[in-house]
């Protein structure tokens, strides 16, 4: 947008005050006057970092915090640390608490900003906000409550509008606003007027000293203030922001507008730098000690400048190095001395004791590190970019070094790789291999990128380098001090890793798997490729190390071996009990014979110093190292550079696991919720295990717990384990979660135990919280005493119940007895008669079967007799006739059977023993049909027998043919319909 804008109080430079024109300036005007003012500029920031002096090369990483993370306000000015570790901040919104995990604001009750905060002797949290001041003290849950101290102040007092300081001094707190000094002894507030106002009020080698506008400065004596004995007077209109003891009797007095000044043996003099004043045109708003040595201010706009005694600026952090914005509102170095930041807008953090530091060659241009090495006293730096150079001297610690990295010339591009051959320093480039000399580039090959070289010869110097490049390898020749390419050797596959073991060369490929490569003859080497036929878990993602004299293979499943004797690769017996089976992506042996190594995307060291190997991980670099290009280049135990996305990472190794760090964990949090919700524990709980245990009701048996570790620096290395003794059978896995819930805990006991550690090892004490759960109300004592009771009742009345019930049973049972006697001897008689019936009919029927009998019987003699007259009558008919048999041999015959006829029943005998088998069958066929014959009748009675036609026709002494007719004629005269079988209706005659 094209428009106009003016200059406002730009600070330009020592010498250059303000520009202070009023005048807008036209960005439509020449482009002379638009260069002169980049050239202007350009130059400004040139001088300035050489007058101010320049950062070291290690710069340690500052964590910003915003307002959405601690849910606050803009500004935070005062910063204390209780003995717990917690850190308080004077925040625009509130009182502002952090413990490394959570963060919690503590409004004012007038909902004002606060402007200062200080801790007790007696560890209560006093504020100071507009028109309100006081403290905030835990209540019996834990909760931090405020009590305010404006109901001590008497008279007209009240009238303060600010509390800009809060100093403890001995048993007493003072509270400055501009109108009034009040100190708090006890339950009573003395209230110290100014002359003028009051500007500044603090602390130093054992005195309290305030700033009168009028009287200068005052230091408190028996009650009062009085004049500080100062041989040369501050300048006109001066303020002071700060008061530092630097000496056992000199303090650093810094002022808001005037610089830096010494008092010392009651004489003031200004500050001396060694270059020009930095604060000259600068706003100082805080300042701290370091360190012995370093000071640390902070001004408005300019960020913060650490300084040493001597007068030398060894830091800057601005918006460059990181910060929010640069103006600074408040410092505050914590009891692990690190650097709290408090801005005009966030909270910034700097672990200024780190042993982790980032190293940018080209911080504008961060380019992806990939190799780095010291040669002669200079680094090399190679990144994406190209190749950077920087002169370190002899300082044991690289990342302390100052100056600029600059980049070597022609080495612009990925620089793969940087190797000390020969005394001679070379690079392996995506542009090719060049020898670095005189700060400049010297091609070798640039045929195609290069990956990497290797002394062909065991005894320097090497006259023959091996090379691996974008298309195999090649033989270099070192003749003369000249390094110049022999020969290619006939390999064809990109040599990104090459192991050399006497004459056989290694080659680790990305996807194909491992070559073995036999170079007796380079002309015509031998070649043999292994994957995971060959004993790899996978062709894929193998990369090749010398480690602990060991060529290995380092896989995505552990580290492999070449066993010779069977031509194949196997798991290495010796890293895998270090390794296992993860997935190692690059190896590096220090000059310790500790190994480095990265997992996946974690750095770690296993440490050989001790006993046993020691595995430590490095979590502050988790997510920022090189993926698949991964380097580390460990030069001593100061020393370890290790290559991450933007630039390298700096580890002085023997700082590192020389931190002893107490660690601490604190129960921040413990709510228990069910039916309602309640907090038992705000964080400030003293717990004192002689007390009373917390009781919770059966329906707050939910139980949320927070906890943390105030260790800042250390944050991303801290783990947590758990314990809730009598429902957990052991410690929990160490993870790095801040809370746990239990759900649906049963009535009884518990303690919760909770401790932490950090990558080192080092562990925190165990913090307990004890509490039970009770029972419901019907598990109670008084509910088992009521259950005992109606119990015993119950008993009580089931006992006389079942008396009553037995007298009554017993009476029912004799009545019962008496009947089932009477039923018996009913059944007795029942049973008896039934014999008696059973017995009749079984005489009845043997009757029935006599009958049967005698009616067959009967039936055989009427046939009888009937056959004996037929004999009769042919036989008189014989004899009447003439015939030659004799005639008294006739008469003899027809006197016997004459004899035998009388001897038998005729018909109508038969008929009697008939009917009383029958019932009267024959006598009431007779009654019911009076015109049958005897022939019929005797038809009659066969039917009833159910005889057939053809015994029928025997009996009658007929033929089967004249049983039908007579059948016939039988249902004619009995008019029986056609339908009706006559056998049936004889057998069913009387039903």
């Amino acid at each position: 947008m094209i428009g106009n804008f003016a200059l406002h109080h730009y600070y330009i430079m020592p010498g250059i005050r303000y520009l202070r024109s009023r005048q807008p300036i036209r960005l439509n005007e020449t482009v002379g006057n638009k260069m002169r003012i980049r050239w202007l500029l350009i130059f400004i920031l040139i001088n300035c970092s050489s007058i101010y002096g320049q950062n070291p090369i290690g710069l340690t990483n500052i964590t910003s915090y915003l307002r959405r993370d601690y849910n606050g306000g803009l500004q935070n000015r005062t910063i204390v640390q209780g003995k717990d570790g917690i850190l308080y901040f004077a925040n625009s919104e509130g009182l502002l608490s952090f413990d490394g995990t959570y963060w919690k604001l503590y409004p004012l009750p007038n909902r004002t900003i606060v402007r200062s905060v200080a801790i007790g002797i007696d560890q209560k949290i006093y504020v100071g906000g507009q028109s309100e001041f006081g403290y905030f003290s835990p209540d019996k849950n834990g909760n931090l409550a405020y009590t305010s101290l404006k109901k001590l102040l008497k008279g007209n007092a009240d009238g303060f509008k600010d509390i800009w300081n809060i100093v403890p001094y001995g048993d007493q707190l003072f509270f400055r606003s501009q109108s009034h000094i009040f100190s708090l002894e006890g339950q009573s507030l003395t209230d110290y007027q100014p002359g003028s106002q009051w500007q500044f009020l603090g602390s130093c080698n054992g005195e309290l000293i305030a700033q009168d506008a009028g009287k200068g400065l005052l230091k408190f004596s028996s009650g009062k203030w009085v004049p500080l004995s100062i041989i040369n007077s501050m300048p006109a209109g001066y303020t002071v922001t700060s008061l530092l003891a630097i000496g056992k009797d000199s303090i650093l007095v810094t002022t808001l507008k005037n610089g830096l000044f010494i008092l010392s043996h009651q004489k003031l003099s200004a500050f001396h730098f060694k270059a020009a004043n930095p604060f000259l045109n600068q706003l100082i708003l805080s300042a701290i000690l370091i360190d012995d040595n370093h000071i640390a201010i902070g001004t408005q706009m300019a960020g913060v400048y650490i300084i040493d005694k001597q007068g030398q600026v060894t830091q800057s952090l601005t918006r460059k190095e990181g910060l929010q914005n640069n103006t600074i509102l408040g410092l505050f170095l914590d009891k692990d001395h690190n650097l709290w930041m408090g801005l005009d807008d966030g909270i910034d953090f700097n672990a200024y004791n780190s042993a982790i530091k980032h190293i940018y060659p080209e911080r504008l241009n961060e380019g992806t590190g990939y190799s780095a090495i010291l040669h002669n006293q200079t680094l090399y730096i190679g990144t994406s970019n190209g190749l950077y150079q920087l002169p370190v001297g002899k300082n044991t610690d690289l990342s302390k070094a100052t100056g600029q990295f600059r980049m070597v010339e022609n080495t612009k591009g990925p620089c793969w790789g940087l190797y000390e051959i020969n005394h001679d320093l070379l690079m392996a480039h995506h542009e090719g291999a060049f020898q670095i000399k005189n700060d400049n580039a010297i091609p070798i090959d640039t045929r195609f990128g290069y990956w990497n070289f290797t002394a062909f010869d065991k005894n320097p110097p090497a006259s023959v380098l091996i090379a691996g490049n974008y298309n195999g390898l090649d033989l270099i020749n070192f003749d003369n001090n000249t390094y110049r390419s022999k020969q290619n050797i006939s390999f064809s596959e990109s040599a990104r890793s090459v192991i050399l073991e006497n004459k056989i060369a290694w080659v680790a490929h990305n996807y194909k798997g491992i070559f073995k490569i036999d170079l007796s003859l380079p002309e015509h080497p031998v070649t043999k490729l292994y994957t995971d036929k060959n004993g790899l878990p996978s062709k894929l993602k193998n990369r090749l190390f010398r480690i602990k004299n060991r060529t290995v293979v380092a896989t995505e499943k552990g580290i492999y071996e070449y066993n010779n004797s069977t031509d194949r690769f196997e798991p290495s017996a010796y890293f895998k009990k270090i390794f296992k089976q993860n997935d190692v992506r690059y190896l590096k042996e220090d000059s310790q014979g500790n190994v480095w190594f990265i997992e996946e995307k974690k750095l770690g060291v296993v440490d050989f110093s001790g006993q046993k190997p020691q595995t430590t991980y490095f979590p502050e670099l988790n997510g920022n190292l090189v993926s698949d290009f991964e380097n580390i280049y460990p030069l001593n135990e100061e020393n370890i550079l290790v290559g991450a996305e933007k630039g390298f990472y700096h580890i002085n190794y023997k700082r590192y696991k020389g931190n002893k760090e107490h660690i601490t964990v604190l129960l921040r949090t413990v709510k228990a919720s069910g039916s309602t919700d309640s907090i038992l524990n705000g964080g400030y709980l003293v717990i004192d295990t002689k007390k009373a245990l917390t009781e919770l009701s059966s329906k707050q048996n939910n139980l949320h717990f927070e906890f943390s570790s105030p260790s800042f620096q250390n944050q991303l290395n801290i783990e947590y384990s758990y314990y809730l003794e009598k429902f957990d059978a052991q410690w929990s896995n160490w993870s790095k979660k801040t809370e746990r819930d239990f759900t649906n805990l049963p009535a009884g006991n518990y303690k919760f135990q909770i401790k932490a550690r950090s990558n080192l090892g080092n562990e925190s004490q165990i913090v307990s919280y004890s509490f039970i759960i009770l029972p419901p109300w019907y598990l109670t004592k008084w509910a088992y005493a009521v259950y005992a009771l109606l119990f015993i009742t119950f008993n009580y009345l089931f006992y006389r119940g079942l008396k009553k019930k037995f007298i009554r049973q017993k009476i029912k049972f004799k009545e019962e007895q008496k009947r089932l006697n009477y039923l018996h001897q009913l059944e007795l008689e029942k049973s008896e008669k039934e014999i008696i019936a059973l017995k009749n009919e079984k005489l009845e029927s043997e009757i029935i079967g006599k009958n049967s009998e005698l009616a067959s019987v009967a039936m055989h003699m009427l046939q009888k007799s009937e056959l004996l007259s037929k004999i009769k009558e042919e036989l008189v008919h014989l004899r009447n006739a003439d015939n030659d048999m004799p005639s008294e041999e006739l008469k003899r015959l027809i006197r016997i059977i004459n004899q035998e006829s009388k001897m038998d029943k005729d018909w109508e005998q038969f008929a009697v023993y008939f009917d009383n088998t029958q019932s009267d069958f024959l006598k009431a066929v007779r009654e019911t049909h009076p015109l049958l014959s005897n022939h019929e009748l005797k038809l009659c009675a066969y039917l009833r027998m159910n005889l057939s036609s053809k015994e029928i026709a025997q009996l009658l002494n007929i033929s089967v043919r004249g049983v039908e007719i007579g059948r016939y004629r039988l249902r004619k005269k009995l008019a029986l319909p056609k339908e009706m079988n006559l056998n049936n209706y004889f057998a069913n005659f009387y039903t």
